[in-house]
């Protein structure tokens, strides 16, 4: 019996070691995608605010209408709302959601001047301006570790910046813009990013109606920003947030 037992041990131990790679591998990617998930989600929340107080925004009065602190008061509020949680600032192991946070709070602080300035009407600070501000200095806040941005199909990309990469596209045209691909579920794997191994995490996007005033009908037609409308439609695949960790 202890011949048995010894042999079974042989066996089931070289097993067990296979396999813990395996599971921690998966484990970490886990982890991964549930910060990917938490980080486009604040990401988002916050952009909501924005687009939401455009009208406060745009108001030829000066005086503090749209703090920092609100700003962050409210993302929290519309991140609760998406999730069904708090936002858990106690589990952040890769620091992502301290640095968005503090992303949200520098960029609303510089633009301080700008929203408050009472002689100036359309003040241009539109939400992909606010995430593009916000992904830049999320990404130095992170030191290049995690980065994000707003990306869109190619056809509707308006900033260079904001143009996909050759991942961000595959991913847009043969998995989003599919007819039979689930509607509002993120795709997310590990691909190299210019030849740095990465984890990537990409969350489509659909035209509400707040969006439509710059990018809807009739395509052409020029909006208040002094862009060309795209022509989309309430509830068409117009972006995504795209967010990167490098290992």
């Amino acid at each position: 019996m202890q011949k048995i037992r010894k042999g079974i041990g042989a066996v089931l131990l070289p097993f067990f070691l296979l396999t813990l790679p395996l599971t921690s591998s998966l484990s970490f990617a886990g982890s991964q995608a549930d910060s990917g998930k938490e980080l486009t989600t604040l990401y988002r929340a916050a952009r909501k605010v924005i687009s939401k107080n455009q009208g406060l925004i745009n108001e030829k009065r000066s005086g503090k209408k749209l703090t920092a602190d609100y700003v962050i008061k409210n993302a929290l509020v519309n991140f609760k709302d998406a999730t069904g949680h708090e936002l858990d600032m106690g589990d952040d192991p890769l620091g992502g959601k301290k640095a968005m946070l503090a992303a949200v709070r520098s960029v609303m602080d510089e633009a301080q001047d700008l929203i408050n300035d009472g002689d100036v009407g359309f003040k241009g600070f539109l939400p992909a301006i606010f995430a593009r501000q916000v992904g830049t200095a999320f990404g130095k806040n992170t030191g290049g570790k995690i980065t994000i941005k707003l990306t869109a199909p190619k056809k509707y990309v308006r900033n260079r910046a904001n143009r996909p990469d050759k991942w961000e596209k595959s991913i847009i045209s043969g998995k989003f813009a599919k007819s039979d691909y689930e509607k509002g579920k993120p795709f997310f794997e590990d691909a190299s990013v210019k030849g740095k191994a990465a984890f990537r995490y990409i969350l489509p996007e659909y035209y509400s109606q707040s969006c439509l005033g710059c990018h809807g009908m009739p395509k052409g037609s020029i909006d208040i920003t002094g862009g060309k409308k795209e022509g989309g439609v309430l509830g068409e695949l117009g972006g995504a947030i795209s967010l990167t960790i490098y290992k």
